[in-house]
């Protein structure tokens, strides 16, 4: 199961290409001569469609691809993961990226899948969620035993982001729903819900969002449509950007929106984002917190997700806005005016998201 020598990628039942690993354990990838006929790269700034073996960085995915890094569980499902594999008799320091993609396999985020796959499938759900969340806190207090890692693991493996959180299957629709960490208020569902529905009324692209059992935050999955699964990559991922520390400003990120989707448009839904994220002050606006979806053959940007009030890095902004991460008006007019927006719509765009989060009654 483990010691996988070459890992194959797959998008849509279609070979993608294959993965491999350098003496020194870089990670090494290179096309399948037939989807090079497909025209459409999977990562176009670091994977453009070439026919040649490209090496991975060192940093900052610990030598790994950023589009495939995606794939990889971080955070909550990180720590699931290695759990898991602990209480089953496997040092997880001892596994190579591509024994942890084919772990991942086809039950990853996004669309691609690794083989060979060892992945656990998300099977309709009758767990009930009150008894996950119990779980969740009983692991992130070490106090867990082996059945509640298999069960959160079965849930929660692959993924992302530091709140423990759970994939389910819900009439027949997969939904990600979080649970509070330790230093979250007890109404943190609730208060991110209604910031979910604020963003609406703000314009700003999301996806379905429920409260579950009055207190449990679920959204449901964009990058799963009608059984199909959608090709999704971070900010992250694209610009190889350390999700971890301050590695994006703005105006990088709207930029790139533009050189990747080729429509202004998509990068107004991104100011409207930059803008919604500065004057409810989340300043946890990292560069996996921003993601682009491929969906019949054209990017766009993805719909947003956690978009409520959080700390950032060192209390600022973890994507800088004109350089500065606490930034003004001026800043955000400034870095409108430097990625070409017109003056007179991202004025407006401005005062309308400020006046739906002045009259929000949120603190």
């Amino acid at each position: 199961m483990y010691n996988i020598k070459v890992v194959e990628v797959r998008l849509s039942n279609v070979t993608v290409g294959r993965i491999a690993l350098t003496a020194d354990r870089h990670c090494v990838f290179e096309y399948d001569p037939d989807y090079l006929k497909t025209g459409i790269s999977i990562a176009p700034f670091y994977l453009p469609l070439r026919a040649e073996l490209f090496t991975a960085r060192s940093t900052p995915f610990d030598r790994n691809f950023g589009v495939f890094s995606d794939s990889l569980p971080d955070g909550w499902g990180s720590l699931l993961l290695d759990r898991y594999l602990q209480e089953n008799g496997i040092d997880p320091y001892k596994l190579s990226t591509l024994d942890r993609l084919s772990i991942i396999g086809t039950s990853g985020r996004g669309a691609l899948e690794y083989f060979p796959d060892h992945s656990t499938a998300i099977e309709e759900s009758n767990v009930s969620l009150n008894k996950l969340a119990q779980e969740a806190e009983r692991i992130l207090n070490s106090d867990y035993s082996a059945s509640s890692i298999d069960m959160l693991y079965r849930y929660g493996g692959s993924s992302g982001g530091a709140r423990p959180k759970v994939f389910v299957k819900i009439d027949g629709e997969e939904w990600l729903v979080k649970f509070k960490a330790a230093i979250d208020p007890d109404n943190v569902g609730e208060v991110e819900y209604q910031y979910s529905l604020l963003a609406g009324k703000c314009g700003i692209e999301m996806p379905e969002t429920k409260l579950f059992e009055g207190k449990y935050f679920g959204v449901r999955r964009f990058d799963r449509t009608n059984g199909n699964k959608i090709h999704t990559i971070s900010a992250a991922g694209l610009l190889n950007a350390d999700y971890r520390i301050p590695s994006l400003d703005y105006s990088m990120l709207l930029n790139a929106c533009f050189q990747l989707t080729l429509n202004m448009e998509e990068v107004y839904n991104l100011y409207r984002v930059m803008v919604f994220n500065i004057l409810i002050k989340n300043r946890d606006d990292h560069a996996k917190n921003f993601s682009f979806i491929l969906k019949d053959g054209t990017w766009r940007l993805s719909p947003a997700y956690d978009l409520l009030p959080g700390g950032g890095f060192n209390g600022y902004h973890t994507t800088t806005l004109n350089g500065k991460g606490e930034p003004g008006k001026k800043d955000i007019f400034d870095v409108a005016d430097s990625v070409g927006l017109q003056k007179k719509k991202y004025q407006e765009i401005y005062d309308e998201i400020s006046d739906h989060v002045s009259n929000s009654g949120f603190k």
